[in-house]
């Protein structure tokens, strides 16, 4: 049968799915942070199954990204569950991918698989639809907003060039009584150190964890996310600080 990549970030929730799916005869391909992407895209599956029902934003913008490779795009994408108006605006995006329910999942696959979209809608990325704003704005800067900065590059401030009325940046260890938290990482072993205290960080505030895009230093998004995960915490918003340092916005995983 057809090998499917599914998407979910729960692991425990998504463990039915993955039964119900090699009970009908497929491959599964699966991991909580989807750290495989560039092996998905070398290797690309059958088909998609993304799971709505947690994190839909993330879930969607996965799907942008695989519509917007050329390696995966004309693989079908199934989406699954979710709350009626997130899935609405969804399909508004990509009216040519399958929307079903876990019930109908098999069926659904089956002919999605048998029926690929012959021409692909390409959204744009949620980053690019609103590459137009500053990246104070991005980060959600508002007036009066007190940004705290953590280990930050040289000339970091040129990013924000143009903050509202009453904010202010002060460089700050712990981020403590901040508004929004920067905090950079330059290597490996300073994330994997910090971990417990972005926890404690992000449960005050918001948080943006920015790495440098070089990857040069053993960081990059997957495995950020994959960290995350294993402590509570997911990412909800990514942008592009600058040309050299991507950021995701964290927050405490709900239960």
């Amino acid at each position: 049968m057809a090998r499917v990549r599914v998407f979910h970030w729960n692991a425990k929730e998504a463990a039915p799915l993955l039964a119900l799916l090699r009970r009908a005869g497929h491959t599964v391909d699966y991991d909580v942070a989807f750290a495989a992407y560039r092996d998905t895209r070398a290797n690309p599956p059958t088909a998609f199954v993304i799971d709505l029902t947690r994190l839909p934003a993330s879930g969607r913008e996965v799907a942008v990204a695989l519509r917007g490779s050329k390696a995966t795009r004309t693989v079908p994408i199934v989406f699954l569950d979710g709350e009626a108006e997130k899935v609405a605006r969804i399909r508004q995006l990509m009216p040519d991918a399958v929307y079903t329910t876990r019930a109908n999942v098999a069926s659904a696959l089956k002919a999605a698989i048998a029926h690929p979209p012959a021409e692909p809608v390409v959204p744009i990325r949620m980053m690019d639809r609103f590459g137009h704003r500053s990246v104070v704005q991005k980060l959600g800067i508002g007036k009066g907003a007190l940004v705290a900065v953590i280990d930050p590059p040289p000339g970091y401030m040129n990013a924000l060039d143009a903050l509202p009325d009453g904010a202010q940046v002060i460089e700050d260890a712990t981020g403590a009584g901040a508004t929004i938290t920067l905090w950079f990482f330059h290597d490996l072993a300073a994330f994997h150190g910090s971990l417990r205290a972005l926890r404690t960080t992000a449960a005050g505030g918001r948080v943006w964890v920015l790495w440098r895009k070089n990857k040069r230093d053993g960081l990059d998004g997957n495995l950020i996310r994959r960290a995350l995960v294993e402590i509570g915490l997911v990412d909800y918003k990514i942008c592009a600080y600058d040309e050299a340092w991507s950021g995701m916005a964290i927050s405490i995983k709900k239960v």
